[in-house]
């Protein structure tokens, strides 16, 4: 299916960027939901890359064929390159964006400057997510989960229906990531909506509990929804991340590290 209008993978490579940043938009979503923070990013002078993720921004169908192998596929080809030419490389990631992001914190390690999470997800609460893997077989969807947004005329561009078997992937790869938190050790900033209607408060605590990191700030978002990067708060993300990607880049030694070199 072709890629809906507004769904485009981005890019931008600032002159004089030393820092590079990929940015990752979560389930059922497109990088829609992050250009206007890459916008941001891009403005204040670092390297940019907004992936789409495999089956995403075309028709919900294309999901069905595509597991977390292939979306954690998409951003680590974004991160080499970036690894590759720039001195500092950050993971930014919203929702199951978070949790790509988190896994390439566990696999890269010291190749990777930092990260910056916004309402992560490694688990769900809903009961019924425990009966996916049955009902996948017997129907290929469920109500969709985005534009859980609270700003009024803003809208993501995601699908309206969740691929059932799909989502049974997803599942798979909370559990390991949340297996491995303990192998994330670059700093780590993370926003979380005090109302998010997706994504359960749980998560957050288990992310902040589970990383080895010594450097880690969280912070409570007030007056958005799940996908606070086209919410009211999404100012306060874009500065915070910026102050936190400059602070560490300027006292990260130069990542200087290929794909070949991970932890």
């Amino acid at each position: 299916m072709p890629v809906m209008p507004g769904a485009e993978p981005f890019t931008a490579d600032p002159d004089g960027a030393r820092v590079g940043i990929v940015l990752s938009h979560g389930f059922t979503g497109s990088p829609q939901s992050m250009r206007p923070w890459g916008e941001h990013l891009a403005g204040q002078g670092f390297a940019v890359r907004g992936p789409r993720l495999p089956g995403h921004g075309t028709a919900w169908r294309d999901m069905q064929a595509t597991r977390w192998p292939d979306w954690y596929g998409e951003i680590a080809r974004a991160t080499d390159e970036l690894i590759e030419r720039y001195d500092a490389v950050f993971v930014f990631g919203l929702s199951m964006g978070g949790t790509l992001t988190l896994r390439i914190a566990e696999e890269y390690g010291d190749a990777i400057a930092g990260i910056c999470l916004v309402n992560p997800s490694v688990t769900t609460l809903r009961r019924d997510a425990a009966f996916a893997r049955y009902l996948a077989r017997l129907w290929p969807w469920a109500p969709g989960v985005a534009n859980d947004v609270a700003k009024p005329g803003v809208t993501e561009l995601g699908y309206d229906r969740v691929p059932l078997k799909a989502f049974v992937s997803l599942t798979e790869l909370w559990s390991v990531v949340r297996e491995d938190l303990g192998r994330v050790r670059c700093p780590v900033l993370l926003y979380r909506s005090t109302t998010d209607h997706v994504v359960e408060p749980v998560n957050a605590r288990l992310v902040l509990d589970g990383v080895a990191s010594t450097d880690v700030t969280e912070v409570v978002l007030p007056d958005s929804y799940h996908v606070a990067t086209l919410d009211h708060d999404a100012p306060t993300i874009f500065s915070g991340s910026t102050e936190f990607a400059r602070r560490i880049a300027a006292s990260a030694p130069s990542s200087g590290t290929t794909a070949g070199n991970r932890a």
